[in-house]
Order: C-alpha cells, then structure tokens, then sequence
C-alpha cells in the first residue's frame, strides 16, 4: 500500500535538519505574533536569532497550563483574529476552560497528521470506521471523522454512549473499527458478548484515546471481541488534539509525528532531561502550528522514550504509553504514588479482573488508609478472595512499600462508563 501521509525524510539527520528548521521558525513566529511569547523570551533573554540548533532548545521558558488559562478566552494567539477559522476546548475539570485557535493550516496539518494514524494501523478504504468519541466543542469527534474521509475509509460517526444504537450500528453497518475511549470499548466488549452478538459483526480493532489502559483490561476486551489488533492514539487539545501519534502493529511503542513537533522527557521536580529509557513528563515544542504554537509546554502527562529502531522499519521515534500525571499524584503515608503504579502491579495478578477503585480515607485518629477494590476474573470462584487478597497485599507492600486493604468484588461490579473511567476516590479532605 502507498504510504500517502507518512513523513518523508529518509535518515535521523534529515529529521533533525527539519526540526531545526520548524524550531527557528516557531520560536520567530511566536516572538512576532504573541505579546504574551514576547514578554516570556525576553525575560529568559532569548530572542528569535539566538536559536541556531536543536540544543538552544534548552535555552527557551517553558510554557504551562496556566499560560493558557491566564490569557482566556484566546491564549497565546500568535496570529490575526481573521486568520483563525476554528476553536476548540479542553475539558478541565477546574477553573477556566483551555481554548485553543486553530488556522485553516492548522486543521489541514492535523487532519494529514491524524490521517497517517489510520495508515500505521494498516487501515484501508474498504473499512467502516465507528467513531464512538464525544462531538462538539472537544477535539475528538470531529478529527476522528476528518482524518477518516481524508485517509478514504468510511467514517460512521456514532459519538459516545447508547449502547443499543452502538451494538446496532455493528451489527447493521459491519464497521470494522471502532474509535472510543479503553473503558467504552470494555462496556462494548461485554455488551457484544452478553447480547450474542459476536458471530453477527466484523469488528477487527478499537483505537483507544484519551485515558490510560491497563493490560488487563485490554487483554480482556480482546478476548471477548476476537480483535486483531488494539491501539493507543495519544492527543490534547493544546497539541491539536488526537491523532499526534500511534502504535504500529508491532505494539512496541507509540510513534510520535517528530516531523510536527519536538518530545522531551523531563524530571517534573528538576525539569533536567532523564535518561532514555526513565519515566518523566513530556514537554512539546510544536515545529509548524500557526494559531497557537507551543515552547516547551508542560503537558503534565508521564512516559518514557524507547530506544531502538522499531521492527516495523520506521524512522519515527517511539515513546510507550501514557503511564499517568504528574499532578494525579497520590500522597499516601509520605509515600509518593501515582495510580498507573497500583495498575501495574495489579495487571500482573492471575485470577483478577481489569475494572479496579483506589479509596483513600482518614481515620478519625488523623492516620491515612487505602482500599483497594479489584474485581475477581469472571473464570474464577469466590473461594479464591482470600488467596487473591493475600497475593494483592504483598505485592503492593513489595512494589510501592505502602499497606493497603484489599477486597475482591464480583465481576462487573464496579461502575464500567463510556467516557473516562474513574478509579481513584479521595475522601480525605
């Protein structure tokens, strides 16, 4: 198949010469456009003919979500009001709404972009793509679909939620992919399975954005749909939206477009570089993004790079899954936890589901406990709660050094949800 949306560089060092290039421009462009990117390079006392390579990188302020919420309702608008055709916005859950501006170039670039999603999972026209993400003012929805007509397979644009008209839609549509968050495609797995739908559909991959998934989980929802292939498609609305990269399928690693924008994997406390291969918190510099270009943000979000070239031949680097938040940090005894931890730990336990809660509460004795919920595998008996509790208590007491209290609750017990899953309850304050 003709790769029509991959990159065109053919070594590291073309990569790296187109880098420098978008980087010099970026840094231009945002000095001249944004009296907000002015003030802040001026004041770290760079200006746009200081950047001459990829290591002047570090010279540069770093920018944060609050950047964008303090500039609300237009943050950081590096272009003219008549240059701008569209806006999204995030869906934060505190303070002020992150709303971005996008030029004509803009959604064209995200659209190609998005589209070489499709291509790296080996898509072709003749697929039926459901896409199962919220519309609206989110960046989902509509850049699913775009990149969809755009790569030419047939886009059914579903949006989250009703079951009844999902099932329906795969039954009579036989879409062949399905687009939703990891906790939708569980809800849609189980629902296929509980109505008797699997012999009557042609489902063959999910592509999951927007939160973390757990091997488990995944595992599970494979088992039941018969899938080929499951991938991660990572995104925020500040860096366009979704479709900013993909696994190949190989399932080595996402492969982010560095043609688009630069990753650095920092130390959330130093903001020092970590080695390749250690956890720390991506910062994105974009390399062509007009509206609203991005120095240095802050996503918060915490991966790894991997190393290596991938078995699939591309050149396009590779960071793994999003592992969590820096800010979802859990402070528990003094210990320092993020939940991706727990899950980790508990994705490696035979005999246990994939749906989970972490429940922290404090005693009226001002000491901090946590409980655990974790749902028993649908293939195991209720006499096996003890034993799995045990094994459960042990391994968090070895992995993460904290004690916790375990129960095990039967299998789709635990609220499932068509949009993001949520799993940790605070009830200390």
């Amino acid at each position: 198949m003709t790769k029509r949306f991959m990159p065109t560089f053919t070594s590291y060092d073309e990569l790296r010469q187109l880098q420098t290039k978008g980087l010099k421009w970026t840094v231009k462009h945002a000095y001249e456009g944004s009296p907000v990117y002015r003030r802040k390079l001026e004041e770290a006392g760079v200006h746009p003919e200081d950047i001459k390579d990829l290591d002047d990188l570090k010279k540069l302020p770093f920018t944060t979500a609050q950047d964008l919420q303090e500039g609300y309702p237009f943050p950081l608008l590096s272009v003219p009001f008549e240059k701008v055709v569209r806006i999204h916005a995030s869906s934060g859950t505190t303070g002020k709404r992150k709303v971005l501006c996008y030029t004509q170039k803009d959604i064209d670039d995200w659209t190609h972009f998005f589209a070489r999603c499709y291509e790296m999972a080996e898509l072709t026209k003749e697929d039926r793509v459901q896409i199962a993400v919220g519309y609206g003012v989110w960046t989902a929805g509509i850049s699913f679909q775009m990149a969809c007509e755009k790569f030419g397979a047939m886009a059914i644009p579903a949006g989250p939620g009703n079951l009844d008209m999902q099932c329906q839609f795969l039954v009579d549509f036989q879409s062949t992919v399905m687009c939703c968050t990891a906790s939708m495609g569980l809800l849609m797995a189980e629902e296929v399975h509980k109505r008797g739908l699997s012999d009557k559909i042609r489902l063959k991959k999910m592509i999951f954005g927007s939160e973390r998934s757990s091997d488990a989980m995944r595992k599970r929802i494979k088992e039941l749909l018969g899938l080929e292939h499951m991938f991660d498609i990572p995104g925020m609305t500040e860096l366009y939206g979704p479709g900013t990269g993909l696994d190949c399928t190989y399932h080595t690693g996402i492969h982010y477009w560095a043609d688009y924008y630069i990753l650095e994997i920092l130390d959330p406390e130093t903001l020092q570089e970590v080695p390749e291969g250690q956890t720390g918190e991506m910062v994105v510099t974009t390399l062509r993004k007009e509206a609203v270009p991005l120095i240095r943000y802050r996503t918060r979000d915490l991966t790894r790079l991997i190393a290596g070239e991938c078995p699939c031949g591309s050149l396009l680097p590779r960071h793994d899954r999003i592992l969590g938040r820096s800010d979802d940090m859990i402070i528990f005894r003094a210990v320092n936890i993020y939940p991706g931890q727990i899950e980790h730990v508990l994705s490696g336990i035979e005999g246990i589901g994939s749906e989970y809660q972490i429940i922290l509460d404090r005693g009226p004795e001002g000491k901090d406990y946590m409980t655990i919920k974790v749902e028993r595998d649908h293939r195991v008996d209720k006499n096996k709660d003890l034993k799995l509790q045990k094994r459960i208590g042990e391994e968090i007491k070895k992995q993460i050094m904290v004690s916790a209290k375990v129960e095990i609750v039967d299998y789709a017990s635990l609220p499932r949800s068509e949009r993001k899953s949520k799993r940790v309850f605070d009830n200390r304050e």
